[in-house]
């Protein structure tokens, strides 16, 4: 029996993109790692590359500064009388009507004429004045009349357009019955929210309301609160247009107002709805004001209207600064984005949190014992992958290097073969190369006759061993100068590529990291990682060297290697009182007695049969002659790379350094 299965297609309703590309977490990682070596946390880190954005996506620091331009563009195109500059031209379309009857009327008695004319050239400047001196006006023209009667039906619709918006619309042209239904749902509303505030309402006291008034609600709301939130919202946005107004347009609106349909009791529902609602949502802007100083009038709807996009806007700026403790992308309202900005900025903050999240759950970031983020084990070999693959690709860029790398360094082939990884030294194995080659083209249904084409994939290379295993020994300058210089994220991902190496194709060896400023320590690698610019002053090679010594003789049978990075000559050197614990003796320039003990303990590692090299980052001549003489008294090597290459000189120096012969030559890093 065959079964049938239908599918149904429809409109895509919104939420994660099923056809979206899988985010790319490199890009975000490389960032967030630099930033963590410049000092910042992770958290900070990630904050800040979303702050900043990707090579093809906008940041949120692009999308707040979008979101203040909207702002900016409103309150400088808009006015705010464009109620009072419409009832002013009704009121001039009515009198110039009325004139125009006055003067064509023959039956008139002149005597009314004259009155009538006197009335009307003498009618106060004040719109709101002579709307009030002519309501009792019995008017000749019938065109007049409809036009000062517009007066009073654009001010009731405009109000109510205030606080229900889209009713100035739906009530244009509208009856008696009306307007009548309309003042009910006003008492009927009042006295729902009246029932509200004194917690006496039922669920079927809303629903009653809806059931008779709902067709006047396009929000559809769900309850009282969705529906106190939607007018509340309305309602205090209007309060904030009246009181940016100055005080001759808020006065004429005001006495202009008790106009609205010939009746001062819809002003009365609505000042009462007014106090309901701000009694009931205090927490609501009602007594902020913009200043607008654009040209384009705004009726009292449509105004209303712009200043709820402010105060949206406004959210949305406080929601992409993600000030907020505790606060994540998934904090900004998509939707309301979307609608202020566009479908593209909504897909660009989309983005943002899916990456957020998947950086999150990637297992990348982790929480530490303390709370705080820290970069994972897992970040720290991806990112060690990253820093070798680009030490690798500027090793190879030097000439004469290509050899270096490739001679010897991984020691005896073992007569097994793996697949090829970047920054792999071996030779290929050729047989396995195109034999893969040849089976992938015939499982892409392709005839290997007609051509074969080697992909990256196919690359099979021969396992070694290492002929011998190292102690190799990472000392790093983390004194004052090394942040001050521009050399502290380079020296920290030299020690992260370094660590890589070691760690996944010499497993054999033992590495040991040591930091050292006004004190030396041994640091593991996330420590190092995550260790901010030091400020202190000092530069304690002698006790940096004192714990090199100490882990060599750890590992009496490895081979030693010694690396040191600095940019300065030692400035301090250990002191020991007796029982007391030792003390750093800070001097600058370097005295006589720093020296003497930086070079005894050099000595000391120099009879361990240490291969030195010193990884000079600065010119000064006093640096260049310290280091100088003492790579002689070890038959070590001093290399001078910019610090851009210091990683590629340091993984090159110890490749060399695992070459044998063991005097290999290395590149040249001078230059």
């Amino acid at each position: 029996m065959r079964h049938h299965q239908s599918s149904r297609y429809g409109r895509y309703d919104g939420g994660p993109d099923p056809l979206a590309p899988p985010i790319d977490l490199s890009e975000a990682l490389d960032a967030v790692a630099d930033d963590v070596m410049a000092g910042y946390s992770p958290a900070q880190a990630l904050r800040e590359f979303l702050r900043r954005g990707g090579r093809t996506m906008a940041g949120l620091d692009e999308l707040a500064g979008r979101v203040q331009q909207k702002r900016r563009d409103l309150l400088n195109r808009h006015r705010l009388d464009g109620t009072l500059q419409e009832a002013k031209k009704l009121l001039d379309e009515a009198v110039l009507e009325e004139r125009k009857q006055l003067a064509r009327d023959i039956r008139m008695d002149d005597t009314d004429r004259a009155f009538r004319e006197m009335q009307l050239q003498n009618l106060p400047a004040s719109t709101a004045a002579a709307v009030t001196e002519l309501a009792d006006y019995d008017w000749q023209s019938d065109t007049a009349r409809r036009a000062f009667e517009e007066i009073k039906d654009l001010l009731g619709r405009e109000l109510l357009d205030q606080r229900f918006a889209g009713m100035k619309n739906a009530l244009e042209s509208a009856t008696e019955q009306d307007r009548t239904a309309i003042a009910a749902m006003l008492r009927d509303l009042n006295d729902l929210l009246d029932k509200h505030a004194r917690g006496e309402d039922t669920p079927e006291d809303f629903q009653n309301f809806m059931a008779q008034h709902g067709d006047q609600f396009p929000e559809d709301p769900k309850d009282i609160d969705e529906l106190i939130d939607a007018l509340a919202q309305r309602s205090a946005a209007a309060q904030r247009m009246l009181r940016s107004m100055s005080p001759e347009q808020r006065e004429e609106l005001m006495a202009l107002s008790a106009q609205a349909f010939g009746s001062a009791d819809l002003l009365d529902q609505l000042n009462r709805l007014d106090a309901n609602l701000q009694g009931l949502r205090p927490g609501e802007d009602w007594t902020g004001a913009e200043q607008f100083d654009g040209d384009q009038g705004l009726g009292l709807g449509d105004g209303t209207g712009v200043f709820q996009d402010l105060a949206e806007l406004d959210q949305l700026s406080d929601q992409l600064s993600q000030s907020a403790p505790g606060s994540t992308l998934s904090d900004v309202d998509v939707d309301r984005l979307s609608r202020q900005l566009g479908d593209e900025a909504a897909a660009d903050a989309r983005t943002l949190e899916r990456l957020e999240k998947a950086l999150r759950d990637s297992g990348l970031l982790q929480r530490g014992t303390d709370g705080d983020l820290k970069l994972s084990p897992k970040a720290v070999r991806k990112l060690g992958t990253s820093l070798l693959k680009d030490a690798a690709g500027r090793l190879s860029g030097r000439q004469g290097q290509r050899d270096t790398r490739l001679a010897g360094a991984a020691g005896e082939l073992t007569g097994s073969s793996r697949a090829w990884q970047y920054g792999d030294v071996e030779p290929w194995d050729v047989t396995r190369t195109i034999t893969n080659a040849i089976s992938r083209t015939v499982a892409e249904g392709r005839n290997p006759r007609s051509g074969l084409r080697i992909e990256v994939a196919d690359v099979e290379v021969q396992e070694t061993e290492a002929r011998t295993q190292a102690a190799v020994a990472l000392l790093v300058d983390t004194s004052f100068s090394m942040a001050a210089e521009g050399r502290w994220v380079p020296m920290k991902r030299t020690a992260l590529a370094l660590h890589h190496l070691v760690a996944t194709r010499f497993r054999g060896d033992q590495l040991q990291l040591v930091q050292f400023g006004r004190y030396a320590q041994r640091v593991d690698i996330d420590e190092l990682t995550a260790l901010p610019p030091m400020r202190e002053q000092g530069t304690n090679l002698h006790h940096g060297l004192m714990l090199a010594t100490r882990f060599f003789r750890q590992h009496p049978t490895l081979q030693p290697v010694l690396l040191i990075v600095t940019d300065g000559e030692p400035t301090a050197h250990l002191l020991h009182h007796g029982g007391a614990g030792p003390e750093a003796w800070f001097s600058y320039p370097p005295d006589r007695e720093t020296l003497r003990a930086t070079i005894a303990e050099l000595d000391r590692v120099g009879r361990l049969g240490a291969e030195t090299t010193f990884f000079r980052l600065g010119s000064d001549p006093g640096l260049v002659d310290f280091l100088a003489a003492m790579a002689r008294r070890v038959n070590g090597r001093v290399v001078a790379p910019d610090a851009e290459d210091l990683g590629a000189a340091v993984v090159g120096e110890f490749l060399r350094s695992r070459s044998h012969p063991s005097d290999r030559p290395g590149p040249d890093w001078t230059d």
